[in-house]
């Protein structure tokens, strides 16, 4: 009989696709939950990994040849019952990554699912899914964190598209920008385009049938000066 609990890391990989927030999964091939999908994870080595998120990061580069952009530590799900193998630690986290990126791994690796109607998943993936979910939402409402489900340049207009999907509610452009206290005057090369100086805008562009849109980059993740979603 086991004395000592197995430890290991999960990752709630969220992404923009279809339109919708939806986290990326796997099959597990072998039991317990064999055939059952799953969120990514892996049992922390002592003699390899040097924190958590390191742990984290290797699983995640194993399994899926992927390194996020984002990764922040959720909290840690424990107990006798989440594991039919005995007492189990599993330290989630949660991650953000573009969908282009994620198709990067390959078609085979991962099932996309809606945050807000997932399938039977295994062991207790489907509360660290929901306590993610509810992570990134509130954290939206306030910074910068959608930016880490872009690419590394977008417009606003994208940034807009993002911030709907994630709370699942259509809002106008003027609504938008107030919201995050985004500037209403055309923002030049170098020059922020919100009042926390957060987004930065570029010499480039991204053309359409329309007059074309100014890219935009974030520098860092933070908080906007006047946020509220």
């Amino acid at each position: 009989m086991r004395t000592t609990p197995n430890v290991s890391v999960d990752v709630v990989l969220l992404t923009l696709h279809q339109g919708k927030l939806q986290v990326a999964l796997h099959r597990r091939a072998r039991a317990p939950f064999q055939d059952c999908l799953a969120l990514p994870g892996g049992y922390v080595h002592v003699d390899k990994d040097g924190s958590i998120e390191a742990t984290a990061y290797r699983v995640l580069k194993q399994k899926t040849g992927l390194q996020p952009r984002y990764l922040e530590q959720l909290r840690t799900f424990a107990g006798p019952q989440r594991d039919p193998r005995g007492w189990s630690v599993a330290i989630s986290h949660v991650a953000l990554m573009p969908y282009e990126e994620l198709r990067q791994a390959g078609d085979e690796v991962f099932h996309f699912h809606d945050v807000d109607g997932l399938p039977d998943l295994a062991f207790d993936h489907a509360e660290q899914i929901r306590e993610a979910v509810r992570r990134v939402r509130n954290k939206a409402s306030y910074s910068t964190l959608p930016c880490w489900l872009l690419p590394e340049l977008f417009t606003l207009t994208q940034l807009q598209r993002t911030y709907e999907q994630i709370f699942g509610e259509t809002v106008s452009r003027g609504t938008f920008r107030s919201r995050l206290g985004i500037k209403v005057a055309e923002a030049h090369p170098g020059e922020s385009a919100d009042q926390a100086d957060i987004l930065l805008a570029t010499d480039q562009f991204q053309g359409g049938s329309q007059r074309p849109a100014r890219l935009f980059r974030v520098n860092q993740l933070s908080l906007f000066k006047r946020a509220c979603w």
